[in-house]
């Protein structure tokens, strides 16, 4: 009680010292214990704390005007020289919270002090003791020291207790150096002094006692930096103050857990001052260690192992007061065995007390384990050997097995075994942890510290993101990244660990793209060679492998027949490793889509995964699992359970994926010289030649003879082709051969994935090969092929038929192919080729009614039922299918399909036998063979659905060439015809209510490729026959009302028809604008384009006479503005139907079309405007017609009469202009006139004026 009394006493004494700017004498009094009762010291600090506040509250006093000090205690007697200072004032700025500020501080008190204290001893030497002494009855043991210092050391050996700011900090500092620096601060007093001035007591919260603590905690660590231990030993080496102050700080670090680390810290940093015979003999003789390393393993004392293995790794000898802490003898392989790590393993799972830090004994830990030098050596060496193809890993030296026997050992039992298992905060400390680990790893070891129970880890963390590990998880990831960086040897070792302990799923369990980020960071060829062989090694299972002998493609020995036998008798393999083979397969050729290497660098790549793929999917070896092919030089490894039909068939199909995109990204031509093939698919060819020759080596399924045939035949036509290639060079010829090579290719592999399907087909192209390229080094032919038939349909149109064959069933990366060939021979197609595919967009399976019945319903109404669409639909194929496909006549057909015409030829459809009417599925499977084939195997198994899903696919596909030929074509005049045959499908509502998607590609084909296409049809080949036709149908589509759904009440419907019915719209008045455009560009006479202004004539006529018809005068008035002709050509005939309009809505409407007109009247040179103002004087009649109906019968509504009255009054503008006012006002009759005075005013009269 005394102790703690005297330090609240002092403390108040100092603080109220620290508010003056010099030292004051101190009342030195001392106070016995019987004087410090509790009411006492309450009484004492209340008034302190009074005193205190009052001199704060006072202004300080001028630097230039200090308070009277008595002299400085410390100066000596004689009044000669300069006196030294010690400034209080320091110490306020040692717990401020620069680091700089407080250095300063530190520094400025040293050198005070210093100075005071060699004044003192100068005084001393010459008469002895005397003068005022601050403190100096207290017995602290600093007897040759100043009063000045032995105050500050008081002072700083209490203020390091202190929680302010920065204050611990500072004072420890100021400690430190001041302990350094003046000698004359004995060892021994120093530590009485902290124990003394730093007491804990019962009476004390528990803050205040954590302060003391603490406070000792900084100042045993102040001293053990200011190297007085060290100077202790070097000046007497049986100094008992270091083991004093060692079993200090073990008593300090048994008291409390956060104590522990800290203290074995300042240990540490005296440890490494002191040479091997102070640990020996001082370090380790201290008292209570012994005791504290023999508890540490069965209360889980991290820190114990920390001291215990940085002071073996010091003095370098065993010692048996290590206890069970480390193995005797000590060596690394006996600190990480299995029977030790599992006694430190309770030592190692309470580090988790110092969390978000790690505790410090895990990177030594780590350093034992991995040592530098041996570990940079063994990734070099795995890096530069990793690349080497199919080569036995080279034979670690003891000490490599070693490291990853330990590193094994350590994973197993304290991360898996002891940390993983546990709570949050251990797994937390795990993936701390394997940060660690990572920093010194090679990548030869990344296996073992991502293990299976690691990665599962990661994974069940990261598949629920509202857990607490989910950050920390994360967080992991991005430092694996960071330290994964470029180097591919680790990314490799990384994607390959985390796949194969998630079985492939990572990713998608996680609902991450951690593994699809890493690889795509694969730029160079080696480092995707790398990953390529080590996907391979995980896809055959090398690590489970038994070894084989190297060669048995070529024998027949008993091990191979006895391996073969337990290859077929052993277990499919399970669903996880299917999952895992499946990445596998999908990764490999997905490596290439962030690639950017050289053509050559590129190949290379695509080889080693084109090889891949075919070994795993074509091909399975009939002994063992090892084949070499001689000729290749190559050795081939298969699984030693079998591949699944499954993943077979997934090889085949990334194979096809893999040739596509090669055929698509080639940049270089095969080169007539060339040895090599320089193409994926020569290359394919060759390969797959060579493997199918080997007598050891059989294909995945077995082939029938047709099969079998047609195979040897497609390797045959596509080498014959692959020469015919080489010899064209870089022409349009060497462009179609290669995209027909690399159909066959795409064909073969077809025919091995659907055996049976595609024999005919084959035999087709192939006849098509060969009458394409008649040369001399193509396939001879085998006799049946070479029957010439007179009436033989051309070429082309049989190469189109066989691609539509194909087209059903193939594959998207086929279908590429089949695009590829239609586009370098579509130039050349027929009209009977393009009506072969226009007649499917527009085919549908809903059974028709029949013609008679569909035109009975309405005879004279234009709302037709939409039933009336598919019967002239039909009827229009049907006289495809019978050879009519002569242009004017399918054009005008398609004009009665377009628009719902009234006048339908019944007695034609009626006189077709073969009419579409009617007929059932079967009849309309007959229709063709490749739509049998669409349905083919469906009819009887899916229903409805199924073949209508498969119609509309089938039809998408047929869109894709049809986009492609607009695309190559875009002047050809058959664009007119493809046109007519999409507007009629997309018009035909049956289309929407089909597939909303297909109608949407229509739109899209029609407006980017048809009507804003670079070019439009030009030549001879566009008949202005078929150009009135079109005219005509796009105008009536135009003027079709809009047709209410009967299911009026459902809202969703009827908005759906009502934007169909726009979208209809729009294409009528688009294609119209279109259509006009090419009849102008043609430059046609003016007695040739009668038929177009009649069209136009009786479209005004039924705009003028049928209030339902659509047709909006702004598109009319578009027409005339974009093409004045048709305008001044209607002028008279306008302007008559104007006048006798029944309706004043159409009259006033129409007035916007005449004023139109007008204006084109008066622009253009003087020959255009001397025929303008012919045309204008012959229509002065009917214009002053107009006028008197408008005047003379003004329309009731204000809005319609203000429009006839600015219509009048702009008329009579542009005639004043074109000096034809004097002959209008001639025609007009005295009733009109007066009626225009009437309602113009002035503006007429003067008007009248002026012409006279």
């Amino acid at each position: 009680m005394g102790s703690n009394s005297k330090k609240r006493n002092s403390g108040s004494e100092e603080e109220t010292l620290a508010t003056d700017d010099s030292p004051k004498p101190l009342n030195t009094k001392p106070k016995s214990d019987t004087d410090d009762k509790p009411m006492e010291r309450r009484k004492k600090r209340k008034a302190l704390d009074k005193e205190r506040r009052r001199t704060a509250s006072e202004p300080e006093p001028a630097a230039s005007e200090p308070k009277p000090a008595p002299p400085p205690a410390d100066s000596p007697s004689s009044s000669g020289g300069p006196v030294p200072e010690f400034h209080i004032g320091v110490f306020k700025d040692l717990a401020a919270a620069s680091e700089a500020a407080r250095g300063a501080a530190a520094k400025q008190m040293v050198t005070e002090l210093k100075a005071v204290q060699n004044a003192y001893d100068a005084r001393e030497e010459e008469s002895g003791e005397g003068a005022l002494k601050l403190e100096a009855e207290k017995d602290d043991g600093l007897d040759n020291c100043a009063p000045s210092v032995r105050y500050a050391v008081r002072r700083l050996i209490r203020g390091v207790s202190s929680s302010r700011e920065c204050a611990r900090q500072g004072f420890a500092l100021g400690l430190t150096v001041l302990a350094g620096t003046v000698h004359n601060i004995k060892v021994e007093s120093f530590l009485k002094l902290v124990v003394n001035l730093l007491e804990v007591t019962s009476s004390m919260k528990g803050q205040e006692a954590k302060d003391c603590l603490l406070g000792r905690l900084f100042a045993y660590g102040a001293l053990a930096r200011s190297g007085r231990l060290t100077q202790e030993w070097d000046m007497d080496k049986n100094t008992p103050y270091i083991r004093e102050f060692i079993g200090a700080l073990i008593s300090l670090a048994n008291k409390k857990r956060y104590l522990q680390e800290p203290a074995v810290s300042i240990i540490l940093d005296l440890v490494e001052k002191l040479p091997v015979e102070a640990l020996v003999n001082h370090v380790l003789e201290a008292p209570g260690l012994q005791e504290w390393f023999e508890a540490a393993i069965e209360v889980g004392n991290p820190d114990a192992l920390l001291l215990a293995l940085k002071i073996r790794e010091k003095i370098s000898t065993d010692s048996s007061v290590f206890g069970k802490l480390l193995p005797n003898p000590f060596s690394s392989s006996q600190l990480f065995s299995a029977d030790h790590l599992s006694s430190l393993s309770n030592c190692l799972k309470e580090s988790t007390f110092c969390q978000p830090h790690v505790h410090s004994v895990w990177p030594v830990l780590i350093n034992i384990l991995l040592p530098n030098t041996i570990l940079q050596l063994e990734d070099a060496a795995s890096a530069s050997n990793s690349l080497k193809k199919h080569k036995k890993s080279r034979k670690s030296s003891s000490s490599d097995e070693e490291i990853a026997k330990s590193l094994q050992s350590f994973c197993e039992i304290i991360m898996e075994g002891s940390l993983l298992i546990s709570s949050h905060d251990r797994k937390h400390l795990a993936f701390d942890v394997l940060f660690l680990l990572l920093q010194k790893l090679p990548a030869s070891l990344v296996p073992v510290v991502l293990s299976n129970k690691v990665v599962q880890c990661l994974v069940d963390v990261l598949s629920t993101k509202n857990t607490w590990l989910y950050k920390v998880a994360q967080h992991f990831l991005k430092q694996l990244s960071d330290w994964v960086g470029d180097d591919d040897v680790r990314r490799v070792a990384v994607i390959v660990a985390i796949q194969k302990h998630s079985n492939g799923k990572f990713d998608r369990i996680t609902r991450t793209k951690h593994v699809k980020d890493f690889m795509s960071q694969f730029k160079t060829e080696p480092g995707c060679m790398l990953f390529i062989q080590n996907l391979i090694n995980l896809f055959v299972d090398e690590g489970n492998a038994l070894e084989e002998p190297s060669d048995q493609s070529q024998t027949t020995d008993e091990n191979s027949e006895i391996g073969s036998i337990e290859d077929k008798d052993s277990p499919r393999t399970n669903g996880n490793s299917d999952f895992l083979r499946s990445w596998v397969i999908e990764s490999l050729p997905s490596i290439l889509k962030f690639l950017k290497l050289d053509h050559e660098e590129k190949f290379r790549v695509q080889k080693e995964i084109m090889k891949f793929l075919a070994v795993q999917g074509l091909f399975t070896a009939s002994l063992g699992s090892e084949v070499t092919s001689f000729e290749l030089q190559e050795k081939f490894r298969w699984p030693k359970s079998p591949t699944s039909n499954a993943l077979c068939k997934m090889c085949i199909d990334q194979l096809q994926l893999l040739l596509a995109n090669a055929q698509k990204g080639e940049g270089l031509r095969p080169l007539a010289n060339s040895i090599e093939p320089n193409d994926l698919g020569s290359y394919f060819m060759k390969f797959f030649g060579t493997l199918f020759n080997i007598p050891s080596v059989s294909l995945f399924r077995s082939l029938d003879d047709e099969d079998e045939k047609a195979v040897k035949n497609l390797q045959a036509m596509e080498a014959r082709l692959s020469r015919e290639e080489r010899s064209h060079d870089c022409s349009t010829d060497a462009n179609r051969l290669h995209a027909l090579r690399y159909l066959l290719i795409q064909l073969l592999l077809q025919v091995l994935l659907h055996p049976g399907e595609y024999s005919e087909a084959v035999s087709e192209l192939i006849i098509c090969c060969k009458k394409a390229f008649s040369a001399s080094d193509l396939p001879e032919s085998s006799g049946e092929d070479d029957v010439e038939v007179d009436d033989a349909p051309e070429l082309i149109d049989v190469l189109v038929d066989t691609l539509l064959s194909l087209l059903p069933q193939s594959s998207a990366h086929m279908r590429s192919s089949i695009e590829q060939v239609f586009k370098y021979f579509c130039g050349d197609i027929t009209d009977d080729g393009l009506m072969r595919m226009l007649r499917v967009i527009k085919k549908n399976l809903k059974p028709a009614r029949h013609p008679d019945a569909a035109s009975a319903d309405d005879d004279d109404d234009d709302d037709d039922d939409d039933d009336d669409f598919i019967d002239i639909e039909d009827e229009e194929i049907d006289q495809a299918e019978t050879g009519e496909t002569g242009e004017s006549d399918g054009l005008t057909d398609d004009s009665e399909s377009v628009v719902e015409v009234e006048e339908t030829d019944h007695g034609h459809s009626e006189a077709s036998d073969d009419s579409d009417s009617g007929m059932d599925d079967d009849a309309m499977f007959r229709i063709d063979t490749y739509l049998a084939q669409i349905f083919k195997e469906k009819k009887n198994q899916a229903g409805g659905e199924t073949a209508h899903s498969q119609l509309v696919l089938f039809k998408l596909r047929i869109l894709s060439l049809l986009e492609i030929f607009l695309h190559e074509n875009p002047g050809k005049s058959q664009v007119l015809m493809v046109y007519s045959n999409l507007a009629q499908a997309f018009v035909n509502p049956h289309t929407a209510a089909v597939s909303e998607q297909l109608g949407q590609r229509i739109w899209g084909i029609l407006q980017k490729q048809i009507f804003k296409a670079k070019d439009y049809p030009r030549g001879d080949g566009v008949q202005l026959s078929t150009l009135e036709s079109l005219l005509e149908r796009s105008l009536k589509l135009a003027s079709k009302p809009f047709k209410r759904q009967k299911s009026a009440s459902n809202t969703s419907k009827q908005s759906a028809a009502w934007n169909r019915q726009k979208m209809v719209s729009s294409l009528a008045q688009t294609s119209t604008f279109w259509i006009v455009k090419i009849i102008d560009s043609r430059n046609f006479r003016e007695a040739e384009l009668e038929r177009i202004v009649q069209i136009f004539r009786e479209v005004l006529v039924g705009y003028f006479d049928n209030k339902k018809s659509q047709i909006k005068s702004g598109f009319l008035k578009e027409i005339f503005r974009r093409r004045p002709w048709i305008g001044h050509a209607i002028f008279g005939f306008i302007l008559e139907r104007c006048g006798s309009a029944k309706s004043d809505f159409r009259r006033v409407e129409a007035l916007d079309l005449v004023m139109e007109i007008l204006k084109s009247l008066t622009t253009g040179n003087s020959d255009e405007q001397n025929a303008s103002k012919k045309i204008l004087k012959n229509s002065l009649d009917k214009l002053s017609h107009l006028m008197k109906e408008l005047v003379t019968n003004m329309p009731s509504k204000p809005a319609r009469r203000t429009e006839v009255q600015k219509f009048c009054v702009k008329s009579l503008e542009i005639l004043s202009k074109l000096n034809l006012t004097k002959h209008f006002v001639k025609t007009l009759a005295p009733d009109t006139q007066a009626a225009l005075e009437a309602q113009l005013g002035e503006q007429f009269i003067s008007l009248k004026k002026l012409e006279k």
